[in-house]
């Protein structure tokens, strides 16, 4: 799955997101409520992750562990997609931006970063988009 991290600077903010307690399940994981339930649940549950962008580039990705069913203040049934805490950087692959989530084929999912290279900054966006228009990205 593919999500937007609106507000989001980097991929160190989005890990002090988590971090919070207003984005935890009770028992302490980071978590990403949204109004659908995916259809395609056990498909995913069976090792899928959600790829996050973060200005206009994928940039990291936490692997999903489960689904919840939370209940609003308002009464309407909403779910909890529950993530692993740990974020695992990923290539730079641009993305435009969309509402909600989207799947993500397994085929068109970014590498991860080889061990070494997690903390590098990603490069400007300027410079991934022309990298990117050129194919190199």
């Amino acid at each position: 799955m593919q999500k937007l991290s609106v507000g989001t600077e980097s991929a160190s903010d989005l890990a002090l997101w988590h971090a919070d307690k207003r984005a935890q399940a009770p028992d302490g994981l980071p978590r990403h409520i949204t109004r659908m339930w995916p259809k395609r649940a056990d498909e995913i549950l069976a090792g899928g992750s959600m790829y996050w962008v973060i200005k206009g580039s994928l940039l990291c990705r936490q692997r999903i562990l489960r689904f919840d069913e939370v209940i609003g203040s308002d009464g309407i049934r909403r779910c909890a997609i529950v993530l692993d805490p740990e974020l695992v950087r990923i290539a730079p692959t641009l993305k435009r931006p969309f509402q909600g989530w989207r799947y993500l084929k397994p085929a068109d999912a970014p590498m991860d970063l080889p061990e070494g290279r997690e903390a590098e900054e990603a490069l400007p966006e300027s410079l991934s988009a022309a990298l990117a228009e050129i194919g190199v990205l």
